[in-house]
């Protein structure tokens, strides 16, 4: 009863002090921050401005250490069932030995079961290909693309095949292989280009035939010769002879890059990823685009055992081997007796260089480096004195 009487008599007061338009005693509606979120009237823009660093890996909550820091790129494209085991052939597995049984390469062992994808770097039949799916491949960093031949003729490999799967390629594209030389009819036009008697006409013709050409063919996944790919196109899977597979630039995220390329030229400049720029015959072939997954270099693997999945094995610091196991092992506490870093064999290993190609090399040891990678002070953006 006293309550009710003193909640009247604020109100009856409040009422004096309050303007007259404004009606006293009255409850102001309150509305919560999940109420804003329902209604749209929360930090969506703000949500939206982030949403592409938030989806770019895949974390997890850390229930165990081994998950703490596991970050793995996002690819929800890829194909999560089996490959075609006919394009297939089983891993055997050497654990880093020869053919003696003695250990070549340090490092290797154990891993979970692979089988090897059949990949087609050659690209040789001609004619337009469906992008059917994108699959993980776990004998590369680079994902693989299933391809199928549009040709009804086609049977085996020739119908179905993987290709290395360039940034940007989805299930449902088309890609074309020009290695055998641009078809005719391909282009109106493009064929009576030359035997055209109009001289006038002749250089217009030649110019727009070969704008249709570049925008008919550059595109990612499709193969050209060299001499067709115009300066500044970003290319990969670059073979080295004319009638041979390619060899450069196939990891993931990598791509290389035309430099220059002369009609009256026998090669053509192309730079690859580590900087060095190296000379090419005009009639090798590259792919269009840059190689797909250039996310796989940030993942982070969260535990060593995943890393024995791989089949990797651990390694041992040299100074906590004894000294008939590394030129830095024994002593008392941590010393290398001030030697300069070397391997277990004893060549160095932190900065000292091993072999010369191009021109600082031996003579004809490679004489189509044009400029080699930058190293030291160059590679680090300054100017050597």
């Amino acid at each position: 009863m006293l309550a009710s009487v003193r909640g009247s008599l604020r109100c009856s007061l409040a009422s004096i002090s309050r303007p007259a338009a404004r009606p006293a005693c009255t409850v102001p509606s309150r509305s919560y921050a999940t109420e804003l979120r329902k209604n749209g009237k929360g930090p969506s823009e703000a949500q939206a401005a982030f949403v592409r660093t938030e989806t770019l890996f895949k974390t997890y909550k850390p229930i165990t250490p081994g998950i703490r820091h596991l970050k793995r790129p996002l690819n929800p494209h890829l194909w999560e069932g089996r490959p075609i085991r006919q394009l297939t052939v089983a891993r055997r597995k050497k654990g880093g030995r020869n053919s003696q049984g003695v250990i070549t390469v340090r490092h290797r062992g154990g891993g979970h079961r692979q089988r090897i994808r059949i990949v087609d770097f050659s690209r040789n039949e001609p004619g337009l290909h469906d992008i059917v799916r994108i699959e993980y491949d776990p004998g590369r960093s680079a994902h693989i693309a299933l391809v199928r031949n549009q040709d009804p003729k086609a049977e085996g490999t020739k119908k179905w095949s993987y290709i290395l799967a360039p940034e940007g390629m989805r299930a449902g594209d088309q890609v074309q292989s020009f290695r055998q030389g641009i078809p005719k009819g391909f282009i109106p036009g493009f064929d009576d280009v030359f035997t055209d008697g109009q001289e006038e006409s002749e250089a217009s013709s030649q110019t727009l035939a070969l704008g249709l050409l570049r925008t008919l063919t550059l595109k990612p996944g499709n193969v050209l010769p060299l001499k067709l790919i115009p300066p500044g196109t970003i290319i990969h899977n670059i073979s080295l002879k004319p009638d041979g597979p390619g060899v450069l630039v196939r990891s993931a995220g990598s791509y290389g890059q035309i430099i220059a390329n002369e009609d009256d030229e026998r090669y053509v400049q192309v730079q690859l990823q580590s900087g060095e720029i190296r000379k090419v015959l005009r009639n090798c072939c590259a792919t269009i685009g840059r190689v797909s997954n250039g996310l796989w270099k940030n993942r982070v693997l969260g535990k060593a055992g995943r890393a024995r999945w791989l089949g990797r094995r651990p390694s041992v610091r040299g100074v906590a081997m004894n000294a008939n196991d590394h030129p830095h092992g024994g002593g008392r506490g941590k010393s290398k007796s001030n030697k300069h870093p070397v391997s277990i064999w004893g060549w160095g290993t932190k900065g000292t260089r091993t072999r010369k190609p191009g021109p600082k090399g031996p003579k004809n040891s490679n004489k189509m480096v044009v400029r080699e990678r930058p190293r030291g002070v160059e590679k680090r953006g300054g100017s050597k004195s």
